[in-house]
């Protein structure tokens, strides 16, 4: 998934076929709503890093851990933040 701006011009959606398991997906810029994990990030933000203060960077990295661990966890929740279905391109 690639965003688009006045940088890297588009004149639309586009699909390039890159390697043989991968696209890319040509994204308005500025447009994080669309992006998986933008939707991740905050959920470990809101759950897992809200209003704390961590004495190191070993804490906060054992949180993130745990945060990620528990999600993963979780297919259904997962699955919720992450599926859309314009990723969904058959070949």
């Amino acid at each position: 998934m690639m965003a688009t701006s006045s940088r890297y011009p588009t004149t639309g959606p586009k699909i390039c076929r890159w390697k043989t398991n991968m696209r890319l997906i040509f994204q308005p810029a500025y447009s994080p709503e669309v992006n998986p994990v933008e939707h991740l990030w905050e959920e470990v933000r809101e759950k897992y890093l809200h209003n704390r203060v961590f004495s190191s960077l070993d804490e906060l990295i054992e949180v993130l851990c745990q945060a990620l661990s528990e999600l993963t966890q979780d297919k259904e929740r997962l699955r919720s933040m992450m599926f859309f279905p314009h990723f969904r391109i058959e070949s």
